[in-house]
């Protein structure tokens, strides 16, 4: 495969019994005596002009910041500068960024080249015009041609925005309503697709709060890598009028930290053409991370419908899109007396012309410099040295990637699935997992803590993104970093009902 950031394909049931071990036993994290002595010391003598910040941030901000990614233990740090593969917070100190914005940044972050480009547009048209701009062809052109199944794309502000668009769209062309995501999926934050998030079967225990019941009425929720539920749920939709499409994430729910079999998308791609429902992607993430054309390319399977977002503005705002086959990317078509039935999407400043220019110039230089492939070794190399860490120290520790996303479960907080364990006939017990999902989380972020002070910038302390602008000895310093923290992780009490 052309441009392809995924070299092997770990077996989910080994990562899953691993999994299984790792949150069975206590939590193993920093000990208390470098975490106070050494961590904190950090944050409190290093990292003032960043608490300053969060502290007034506090006064005019809900929680203090504007994403939830911003928020790390034991106070955000304000960054000032992004280059490459690293980031500098206010106080002019350096960290190696595996963040990488979430993920869009293949490479790297602040990329000359597109900024280059994004500088002319601003010299001369300047960020928006609110009419027709060539750029909007461009960057539609640019993704079906490394994506063919994406025959029509239609740029909005946001991935959340995409799923929106993309349910209409499925009602729309298959006249059906029901709607079937993973359990642990993130497809945005609308009311329907909030169900479920982060961990299966947790609709209306964590992160639901403030949307009615009835917005849920027609989603269902599927546990991941179980084809046999999908296809019950499928059978049961057809005395309900039907389902009108199934939206996974294709490497598995959250960005593979729940993750699939390697054919599990072509199963369900047949499942879907047997029941007669759109079969939508996600590839907010692996869109262009995975490989050029996607995970859809990797797995050489094509969807009725993909979702982008972050990287089609090249890491720029207004990221977010949908396109897919004409006969359902169509459906969205502007303009009112059509006679025909259409899907409401739109955004004032979606396809604006700085968006629309930074996410071609993106897609452009990451085909011609083979970003994905780069980007894609080098996850392998911090995953496999990860592995060797965790040996070396005898932890119990979890680390596999697929391609530049890599996991690395200290905890397993993300790793609990309400929606198939006995415990979930009881209240009580529920409450109990749940409050020992909170304390894993916890440890999850104080681990995160003491990569930060090290130097290492993650997502949530379980989570790395590489990019182009990675090479082997910045992997290699990163590793001693992270050897740096292995070295004080003992086994605690905690963690167990």
């Amino acid at each position: 495969m052309n441009n392809c950031g995924i070299s092997r394909w770990d077996d989910p049931a080994d990562i899953n019994r691993r999994l299984k071990e790792l949150t069975s036993q206590p939590i193993w994290e920093v000990d208390d005596e470098y975490y106070n002595n050494e961590v904190m010391k950090y944050f409190d003598e290093k990292c003032k002009s960043s608490k300053a910040v969060f502290e007034e941030a506090k006064n005019y901000i809900p929680g203090g910041v504007q994403h939830n990614l911003a928020f790390n233990k034991p106070f955000p740090m304000c960054m000032a500068k992004a280059e490459g593969a690293y980031l500098y917070d206010k106080d002019g100190n350096q960290y190696i960024d595996f963040l990488q914005a979430g993920g869009p940044t293949i490479l790297g972050s602040n990329y000359e080249p597109v900024r280059k480009k994004v500088l002319e547009l601003l010299e001369t048209c300047g960020p928006v015009t609110g009419l027709l701009h060539e750029s909007e062809l461009m960057i539609a052109k640019e993704i079906n041609k490394h994506m063919p199944g994406v025959e029509m794309f239609r740029m909005l502000g946001s991935g959340t925005e995409a799923c929106m668009a993309s349910l209409r769209i499925a009602r729309i062309a298959t006249g059906k309503k029901r709607i079937i995501k993973i359990g642990g999926a993130y497809h945005g934050w609308s009311d329907q697709l909030v169900y479920g998030l982060k961990i299966p079967g947790s609709r209306g225990l964590l992160e639901s709060h403030g949307i009615p019941s009835a917005a849920y009425r027609q989603t269902d929720e599927c546990r991941p890598n179980d084809l046999n539920m999908l296809e019950a749920i499928l059978k049961r939709n057809r005395l309900k009028g039907g389902t009108a499409a199934i939206l996974i994430e294709p490497v598995g729910p959250e960005s593979g930290t729940r993750p699939v079999a390697k054919d599990y998308n072509k199963h369900v791609r047949e499942l879907c053409d047997k029941y007669g429902a759109l079969m939508v992607f996600d590839e907010v993430v692996t869109g262009f991370r995975v490989g050029i054309g996607g995970a859809q390319e990797y797995f050489d399977v094509r969807p009725d419908l993909t979702i982008f977002g972050k990287i089609v503005a090249g890491g720029y705002p207004a990221a977010g899109g949908v396109g897919g086959k004409k006969e359902y990317a169509s459906l969205m078509a502007a303009g009112l007396a059509t006679g025909k039935h259409r899907a409401y999407v739109g955004g004032t400043l979606a396809a604006n012309p700085l968006s629309c220019v930074a996410g071609t110039a993106a897609i452009q230089e990451i085909a011609r410099t083979g970003a994905c492939e780069i980007a894609g070794k080098m996850g392998d190399r911090l995953c496999d040295g990860l592995k060797g860490l965790i040996d070396r120290y005898s932890l119990p520790y979890v680390a596999y990637n697929q391609g530049s996303i890599v996991h690395l479960e200290c905890t397993g907080a993300m790793s609990f699935d309400f929606s198939s364990l006995s415990f979930i006939k009881s209240a009580t017990g529920l409450l109990k997992h749940k409050d020992m999902m909170y304390v894993r989380k916890d440890s999850m972020e104080k681990m995160g803590a003491a990569y930060m002070a090290n130097g290492l910038v993650t997502l949530a302390g379980s989570r790395l993104y590489t990019s182009m602008a990675d090479t082997p000895e910045i992997i290699d310093e990163a590793l001693n970093r992270f050897e740096n923290v292995f070295k004080h992780v003992k086994k605690t009490d905690k963690g167990l009902i």
